[in-house]
């Protein structure tokens, strides 16, 4: 019975989990509780959950050593072997390695172990410039997934000068899928990180967002926009910088074409640059740019749309502080 009551025991599939189970454990026995010895179960338990849990640690890094081992393979950047060299069992091997990675290094262990296994040098210097925008857009997703919340290895990534190609990659590759998995690393690698908002701005990397969002891509428009506003928001102190280039203009042109979900992201960003930013404000009041009258017609066309409620918020914000006087004396003639 005992050897059942074990073997039905699930045990925990980390050492944090492993850990875990130790404090709750300890948690549940508070109280005064006389000292005994542990038993003979319990040992054997103890022994077997540690043994898994390194068991299974072991054969994660095995499996991430193999599949470098096959992306290694192809250890040619695209000008030194043609296409033609290429067969399709080896994109499949490489694709099926890559989303293996990827499964894996959604454990933060493993991300850093990947870091140290040169893994990431791997992917930034030979597949981020793959021939095959297949294997592009995997590498490019495996960097974001390691990146993710992991200030370790977004330094190393840095330090590597995997975020230029990124760049790059969002700005002009010609596979919508490379572009957007592209932007999603970016975004890993400047938000929250100092560092890499630094290597952002040295790489202009807000006309390579301006861009984005003029795209034909959906999926990048969105995400370009999303991280601008996001980065307004959380480092205000770039306004200045992000209006001299023309931002609110370029802003508006794009609340200009028909209307998409994204526009509730450019909204957002010009409430940003109104705010504290005497420029933007300026920018978004000269009567050249006709805003007052994309936000009336806007507002007009969201007015009663609940799904659109924030965008609408939006709207009448800027529309408050851009031109609650004007509207006032407009009023005032009126009568």
């Amino acid at each position: 019975m005992a050897e059942e009551d074990r073997q039905s025991r699930r045990y925990p599939q980390n050492l944090q989990g492993l850990l875990q189970l130790a404090v709750d454990t300890g948690s549940a026995a508070e109280g005064p509780a006389p000292l005994e010895p542990m038993s003979e179960e319990r040992k054997t338990w103890l022994r077997e959950a540690l043994a898994e849990v390194t068991k299974g640690q072991m054969d994660e890094v095995e499996q991430m050593k193999q599949c470098l081992a096959v992306l290694r393979q192809d250890g040619k950047s695209e000008k030194e072997r043609g296409e033609e060299e290429r067969n399709e069992e080896d994109d499949n091997e490489q694709e099926s390695a890559f989303e293996m990675l990827s499964e894996l290094c959604d454990n933060l262990d493993n991300a850093r172990d990947l870091m140290v296994l040169g893994g990431l040098e791997l992917c930034t210097s030979q597949y981020l410039c793959h021939v095959q925008s297949e294997l592009r857009w995997r590498a490019a997703e495996l960097i974001a997934t390691c990146a993710q919340n992991m200030p370790q290895v977004q330094v190393h990534l840095l330090s590597i000068g995997t975020l230029p190609k990124l760049l790059q990659l969002t700005d002009s590759d010609p596979h919508p899928t490379v572009r957007v998995k592209a932007l999603y690393a970016v975004s890993c690698l400047v938000r929250e990180q100092e560092a890499g908002l630094h290597a952002f701005l040295s790489h202009d990397g807000f006309s390579v967002l301006m861009r984005g969002m003029q795209s034909e891509n959906e999926k990048l428009r969105t995400k370009s926009a999303f991280l601008l506003l996001n980065l307004l928001t959380s480092h205000p102190k770039h306004k200045d910088t992000v209006v001299s280039m023309g931002m609110v203009q370029q802003l508006v042109s794009v609340l200009r074409t028909p209307h998409s979900p994204f526009h509730e992201h450019v909204l957002g960003a010009l409430c940003c640059l109104v705010e504290d930013c005497p420029q933007g404000l300026k920018d978004c009041k000269d009567p050249a740019l006709g805003l007052q009258e994309v936000l009336k017609q806007r507002s007009r066309e969201l007015h009663g749309k609940e799904e659109s409620q924030e965008e609408l918020d939006f709207c009448e914000r800027l529309t408050g502080m851009c031109f609650r006087r004007q509207q006032s004396d407009d009023n005032g003639m009126d009568r």
